[in-house]
């Protein structure tokens, strides 16, 4: 499948984030102003201790005796002469902080109101770019990859990009900022009590990167594990008739408890290392303070600084040591990002389907002459050729079936006449004209298909007979259902037509291949592909359906896969494959008087067990 195979950590962090960071580019004015708001919040959180500091040394020289003067200016009474608080300055720095605050606040509240929004547009995009390289994947990439996986990386893996462009790049700059401005602000107040408060810092700085360079490997791995426990989720729910029919509760348990034993083990590695950087710079940040009063407080007793410049030291120690978590936590949630964005453009990146928009040709409704000249197949990235050597016509109007045992290559052979795969040789054309000049939706166009699996969306009835056609009036819908014996059924529901397909209604597999015959006959295209299309209901609604069904295939080229040889007696041409190549052909009575492959295999359904 395709993922991340070495599991230890993002192959290219750096271009993950580059890549990211251009998928934002749109927005990139916003971003900028919500970088400013920031940057200049941050600088406004640095100018208060210096003010802070001003008001200190105000009160503290107001509060303070003056010695007695050389000249005897002294109160007889009361001792030296106390000058008093300036109580205006203070009034006017405190005002002025407190509007340094305001405005600090009100761009941070910018900067997180456009981030969260250019995040979740960002998000919104991402989704959106997923679900449409969905339907423009080729068909062998479902092939090797888990829907789980899919539906993680449309979910999961966007919704902690989301967060992290919400929550980490603007912390990161802000704390960037005010890590780098507190250090000059302390270098400009004092350069003594800077060197004692940096040195206490070291120890944070050593172990932040020790723990980011462990970190990540459990982050990518905590990603893929996600992706697989999910793939095994949706596995496990969707085949839930198998599990019990076979006893498989324990395997599918233990194989959960290994998934979820591997992603709880990779998470508690990413979520413990994370969660370390807290109180470990919290202690580095405590030592701090203890630096900067211990040498703070030698240098007041010697009158070298003011105790105004202790307490704006007090604060920049912790500017200085706070920002070092946080940026380690932004740090990791970044790298967390990375791993998670490198799963989403590897899917987005994946090899799509050739672009056909310059492709002209197009046929408006087919005649229904199809031939096969000399087809060669074989799957995507592997050796192995499938079909080697297949030719047939197939003329308006006649019904071809295919036959031939399991891994013959029918269902292929109908998937390449459909485009979902490109042969590697030979030519298939729809009324003289090569489908590969044709663009795959004409392609598309010209066919209803009926597959063993069905598959119903969640809405109407209606809604599921009509899909993909418009303006379809009542009366189409209804006769299409009466043809296939589900007029009644459906008119019995509390709704009938407009019954909601959802949990709450049990159809039985029957009556959903009844559905999708239906829906065919609706859809009224000038040829049919039937893959085993009523192999789900009973003899009695078998013998119905055929008859509808050979009514719509009247004047339309049909390719009929059958595994029941009695239902494809009537056929026009009957083509046995084997190993990938056709052996016999003619129709049924034909075949039976070669006495060779088909007659082996039809005459093989009637024999009595002994």
């Amino acid at each position: 499948m395709n993922r991340n195979r070495k599991g230890e950590k993002a192959n290219d962090l750096v271009g993950t984030w580059k890549k990211l960071l251009r998928y934002c580019r749109k927005y990139r004015i916003a971003l900028v102003i919500a970088v400013i708001c920031a940057v200049v919040g941050t600088v406004f959180t640095l100018i208060g201790p210096d003010k802070l500091s001003e008001i200190t040394d105000c009160i503290t020289a107001g509060i303070a005796p003056v010695p007695e003067a050389p000249g005897g200016l002294t109160d007889s009474l009361n001792g030296p002469v106390k000058p008093g608080i300036h109580l205006d300055r203070v009034f006017k720095i405190g005002m002025f902080l407190v509007t340094l605050y305001v405005s600090g606040y009100v761009l941070s509240a910018v900067q997180g109101w456009i981030m969260a929004t250019v995040t979740q547009k960002v998000s919104k995009q991402l989704r959106s770019d997923i679900s449409r390289k969905i339907n423009r994947l080729p068909m062998w990439f479902y092939n090797r990859t888990t829907t789980g996986d899919v539906l993680s990386r449309v979910t999961n893996d966007v919704d902690t990009i989301g967060q992290s462009l919400n929550q980490s790049i603007g912390q990161l700059i802000s704390q960037l900022v005010l890590f780098i401005g507190s250090f000059i602000m302390m270098v400009l107040t004092n350069g003594w009590m800077t060197l004692a408060a940096v040195l206490s810092s070291l120890l944070g700085f050593v172990i932040m990167f020790a723990i980011m360079g462990r970190s990540q490997k459990y982050f990518t791995r905590q990603q893929k594990a996600l992706g697989e426990i999910n793939g095994h989720i949706e596995e496990m729910y969707a085949g839930q008739t198998v599990v019990k029919a076979y006893n498989g509760e324990e395997n599918s348990e233990r194989e959960f408890d290994r998934l979820n034993g591997k992603l709880c083990d990779s998470a508690f590695k990413a979520q413990s290392l994370a969660g370390l950087m807290r109180p470990i710079m919290g202690f580095v940040g405590n030592l701090g303070y203890v630096a900067v009063c211990v040498a703070g407080g030698a240098m007041a007793l010697d009158g070298k600084i003011s105790f105004g410049v202790i307490v704006a030291f007090m604060m920049y120690v912790r500017y200085f040591t706070q920002p070092l978590s946080q940026i380690a936590q932004s740090v990791q949630s970044l790298q967390s990002a990375a791993a998670a964005g490198e799963r989403v453009f590897e899917f987005l990146e994946a090899e799509e389907m050739k672009d056909e928009s310059g492709k002209t040709k197009r046929i408006g409704k087919a005649q229904g002459d199809v031939a096969f000249e000399h087809v060669k197949f074989g799957y995507e990235n592997t050796d192995r050729i499938i079909i080697h050597d297949f030719s047939a016509v197939a003329k308006p109007g006649q019904k071809i079936a295919i036959v031939g045992p399991t891994g013959a290559g029918k269902t292929t052979l109908v998937n390449l006449l459909m485009r979902f795969h490109e042969i590697q040789g030979g030519d298939i054309r729809i009324d003289g004209v090569p489908i590969r000049e044709l663009t795959r939706e004409n392609v598309h166009e010209q066919f209803a298909m009926v597959l063993q699996d069905t598959w119903l969306f969640e809405g109407t009835i209606r809604e599921n007979l009509v899909y993909c056609a418009d303006d379809v009036p009542d009366k189409r819908i209804e006769e299409a259902c009466r043809a296939v014996g589900l007029d009644h059924f459906i008119r019995t529901l509390p709704k009938g037509y407009d019954t909601i397909l959802n949990d709450q209604l049990n159809l039985s597999q029957g009556q959903k291949q009844q559905l999708t015959i239906a829906r065919a006959m609706i859809a009224d295209k000038p040829m049919l592909i039937l893959d085993e299309a009523t192999s789900s209901v009973d003899t009695r609604s078998e013998q119905q359906i055929q008859s509808a069904m050979d009514q719509l295939m009247e004047n339309r080229t049909s390719f009929v896969i059958a595994h029941r040889l009695s239902t494809i007696k009537n056929a026009d041409l009957i083509l046995v494959l084997k190993d990938g190549d056709i052996i016999e052909s003619g129709n049924h009575e034909e075949l039976l008087l070669r006495k060779g492959f088909y007659a082996e295999l039809y005459n093989s359904q009637f024999e009595k067990a002994v």
